[in-house]
């Protein structure tokens, strides 16, 4: 189902704006090629890459060219487009002169039941329409379930706590919230037997593709069996339940066994797939939002400020809003700042490394192509907008209740994909 890998694949590289592609085949493309390096027979320079991402693009940016350069991954000769001008020019050409490249990790994790069938013209139609859960009137169907999640997520893992670690709070919020809305479940038991295998995959998807005992890779695969059979059982669950009741519940896994194109096989996949991309890098974001604003009180009571203000104008109790989430503008631009290469050039960015929320508000705009965290035109992220008001509500009701202090400022940040606070970023909470 093209459209829940596409969501699964732009989840993940949610803050990857730089673009990988296999190069056409054609008579004189030798001669068309950007500079670059081919590195080693078979491996090329997949080991570089995978040591250090962000060095491996800065160095060959500065070697060969700010704007595009060639590599090879695995024998694949991958052209890689840096900056705004190929944002630009990638955007306007989809398909002409490049097709999308992913790693083999991922295909091996995430494709491995695509079918080998030809799909009729009416199934392309249904596949291209998706499950409604991304779309702007499920979320705001959703957004009250939304909210009530996150604030059971908060009493569970925070209340009368005075220092937690908040990684792995951020991880069970999230996942909780995308087998809610992508699988259609709740069950805190199932959801907890989950969470460490949703991590190694991850792991996964970020190694080399070897498939040998000890590897982060073959940790991944096993890891990924055991999910698919899970989601076999929830899948049986979803036909029995739906057979008994005449209709499907509305989550994006029923609305896949109701489509009738896919074999069940090919569903855990693509359900696999979406809650590994709407729980990792979602927890990701609200980890790094956590660390940035405990470290400045200044946006946090900027912050807070603007939540107050919204809840004002509510009843007790009453659910967050779509009008809610339109005025979180200060909140938004907290949450946008990235640590990503392309979007780091001092150029477009005076002082990159610098935490200003002020420099995404209106009137401060970055010029156009210069900063796409949720990609662009025909590669925009498809659950963006479910990302948005996810780590909005987040934002909204830990900063409500909570002040915080981090507790270790100098904690180690491991990986440079996906980074991960050594010590699960421990802080001392404040009860507002």
């Amino acid at each position: 189902m093209e459209e829940a890998l596409s969501l699964a694949l732009a989840f993940l590289i949610v803050s990857l704006t730089i673009s990988f592609f296999v190069v056409r085949n054609g008579s004189d493309v030798g001669s068309r090629l950007p500079p670059g390096g081919s590195g080693l027979p078979f491996v090329g320079e997949t080991l570089d890459f995978f040591l250090n991402p962000e060095k491996f693009i800065r160095d060959r940016m500065k070697k060969h060219s700010p704007d595009i350069f060639r590599t090879t991954f695995f024998g694949e000769k991958i052209v890689v487009i840096c900056g705004p001008n190929g944002h630009k020019f990638l955007w306007s050409n989809e398909n002409k002169y490049f097709t999308s490249f992913y790693p083999e990790a991922m295909k091996k994790l995430f494709l491995s039941n695509q079918p080998k069938r030809v799909i009729r013209e009416e199934d392309l139609k249904a596949i291209r329409s998706g499950p409604g859960v991304l779309k702007p009137e499920s979320l705001i169907h959703n957004l009250a379930g939304m909210d009530s999640i996150i604030q059971q997520q908060l009493k569970i893992h925070l209340e009368g706590k005075s220092e937690v670690k908040i990684h792995p709070f951020s991880r069970a919020v999230t996942l909780t919230l995308a087998c809610r809305f992508f699988m259609g479940t709740e069950n805190p038991e199932r959801i907890a037997k989950l969470i460490g295998h949703f991590d190694k995959i991850t792991e996964g998807i970020q190694s080399l593709p070897v498939n040998f005992p000890g590897t982060a890779f073959y940790n991944a695969c096993r890891a990924a069996d055991v999910v698919r059979k899970e989601l076999a059982t929830v899948i049986k669950e979803k036909i029995d339940a739906a057979a008994a009741v005449g209709s499907p519940s509305q989550d994006m896994l029923s609305a896949l066994i109701s489509g009738g194109y896919m074999s069940d096989a090919e569903i855990a996949d693509k359900v696999m797939g979406t809650l590994v991309a709407g729980y990792t890098t979602v927890a990701t974001t609200m980890t790094f939002f956590m660390k940035s604003v405990g470290e400045r009180p200044e946006v946090y009571h900027k912050l807070l400020t603007e939540q107050l203000e919204i809840s004002k104008a509510k009843q007790p109790g009453e659910a967050l809003s779509w009008e809610d989430m339109q005025k979180m503008k200060y909140s938004w631009a907290v949450v946008l700042w990235t640590v990503n290469t392309t979007q780091k050039n001092p150029e477009y960015f005076p002082e990159p490394n610098k935490f200003d929320p002020s420099r995404f508000l209106e009137g401060k705009a970055p010029p156009a192509y210069t900063f796409v965290p949720f990609g662009g035109g025909p590669r925009m992220c498809p659950g963006n907008e479910y990302a948005r008001i996810v780590i909005l509500a987040f934002v909204h009701n830990v900063v409500k209740k909570y002040k915080w202090a981090i507790l270790d400022p100098r904690e180690k940040i491991l990986g440079s994909m996906m980074p991960v606070p050594e010590k699960g970023l421990p802080v001392r909470l404040y009860p507002r």
